[in-house]
């Protein structure tokens, strides 16, 4: 094999992704540029049209980062692509219209290049990606974007790791050899792959061979190896990374971090930190207030109805836990006769359930009745999007059952849920119900993005509202 000059797949793979950012921002300026003459006529565009685009490419870069548009990954999977980046798009220019309507500067702009600027940006946003995707095929024919893999160690955490590699494909990596200093008890190849030789004969291959990355695969225990094989490995123009122990196989990876020094293996971190947390605020805040005002005409109708159809309250109040296992006092329309609407009964709404008034029945079966904890969203208790808080005696009688059940209160709890667009409402009448509905609120917490609560938002008018076994 001829030693392959010039740029690796990992420096492809990263220019594609910074050339993609640059030309996503370069497209929604010169969008809203010609949007703004095929409305005006004029190359003269006025300051506020300026500011509006400026906000713009900054928040396209802030939300398609934080939806995870510049994954090199993700780009190869077209559709699923497409939907994150119209998810992000929309949320832009949703914020754009919220932004004017609260600074009052609404009325300076047409509607007709706000619907164009949309339109042009998205369509340039495809072709661009049609563009890349064409550049990306004829890298893969050529091979030029798989990564060439090394890996050091031929014990049972190497053969581990030449499995999972071998798995992956070989448009993503190419396992290229296997090296090991031990001179007995080592096999002639693994899962296809030959063993190559020493750490010596690893050095003389990746002067004459392309090697991208160098994974070394020796349990941790063997401290003086692993920081031997690194010290001798400085002299080689390659990645090298650790790869886990036994132990990190079962154990969930976010990365390493240097703390004081020492680099530390992250497993666990704190969701919705930082510019994450930021953006979801932000959401909640904007997001609930424009929908407050559209839905005041339906709140006063809701609450005509409940007043006409038995006495009592409007609104019922009820405990539930919220962020940190904290209680909150959650909003909801009174579904119950008054007498037996009491926040200290434990016993959850069942099929036919004779305390349902028949306005609640109805509120219940559309979710309507949850409409007032955009009242708790405005006051910080709550999202729109995160797990549903439970009764404070069903919390406490689950957290007992049901591993990691507690960790839902990671995040602040939501109106609506990704366990509950994916069908799992209604009563939670035994553990098993509630383990699954558990599991979805988790993969929700690990996973959280921007596209994801839109996804959600946009999912719930069509599933999570109406539902058989919402009662």
């Amino acid at each position: 094999m001829r030693l392959r000059r010039g740029l690796v797949a990992s420096d492809l793979q990263e220019m594609v992704i910074g050339t993609l950012r640059a030309a996503d921002a370069l497209v929604v300026a010169s969008a809203a540029v010609f949007a703004y003459v095929l409305r005006h006529s004029s190359f003269e565009i006025p300051l506020l049209y300026s500011v509006a685009i400026i906000v713009a490419v900054l928040l396209t870069a802030i939300y398609m980062h934080m939806g995870k548009i510049y994954v090199f990954a993700h780009l190869e999977r077209f559709a699923q692509h497409l939907g994150r980046l119209s998810m992000c798009w929309t949320a832009v220019i949703l914020t754009l219209i919220a932004l004017a309507y609260f600074t009052q500067t609404s009325i300076g702009f047409s509607r007709s290049f706000i619907l164009g600027w949309f339109a042009l940006s998205f369509a340039g946003f495809i072709l661009l990606r049609l563009v890349v995707l064409l550049q990306i095929d004829r890298w893969r024919r050529a091979r030029r974007l798989s990564l060439n893999v090394a890996v050091v160690g031929a014990g049972e955490v190497g053969q581990h790791l030449v499995r999972q590699l071998r798995e992956a494909g070989e448009n993503e990596y190419r396992v290229i050899g296997v090296f090991d200093d031990r001179q007995e008890r080592v096999p002639s190849e693994i899962e296809g792959v030959r063993v190559l030789g020493t750490i010596d004969d690893l050095i003389r291959f990746i002067r004459k061979h392309t090697v991208d990355e160098v994974l070394v695969a020796l349990p941790w225990r063997a401290t003086s190896n692993l920081e031997e094989i690194v010290k001798r490995l400085k002299m080689a123009p390659v990645n090298v990374k650790l790869c886990p122990d036994y132990v990190g196989w079962a154990l969930p990876a976010r990365g390493f971090q240097n703390l004081a020094g020492i680099p530390m293996l992250s497993v666990l971190e704190r969701p919705l930190a930082g510019w994450n947390l930021v953006l979801k605020n932000i959401e909640d805040r904007v997001l609930a207030s424009l929908l407050l005002v559209a839905l005041l005409p339906l709140f006063a109708l809701i609450a005509l109805m409940i007043k006409l159809d038995s006495p009592g309250p409007v609104l019922f109040r009820q405990r539930r836990y919220g962020f940190n296992n904290n209680p909150i006092t959650v909003f909801k329309f009174r579904t119950m006769r008054h007498a037996q609407a009491d926040d200290r009964l434990v016993p959850q709404a069942r099929r036919d359930d004779p305390r349902v008034t028949r306005v609640g029945a109805f509120l219940r079966r559309t979710s309507l009745d949850e409409l007032p904890q955009l009242i708790n969203v405005l006051r910080g208790e709550m999202s729109l999007v995160g797990p549903r808080p439970h009764a404070v005696a069903h919390n406490e009688q689950y957290a007992h059952v049901i591993d990691d059940y507690l960790s839902r209160h990671r995040v602040k709890p939501g109106i609506t849920g990704w366990a509950q667009v994916n069908g799992l409402r209604g009563e939670t009448d035994t553990p098993d119900k509630m383990r699954r509905r558990v599991q979805y609120d988790l993969y929700y917490i690990d996973n959280w993005s921007l596209y994801l609560d839109f996804k959600i938002l946009a999912l719930t008018p069509f599933v999570g509202l109406v539902h058989k076994n919402a009662y």
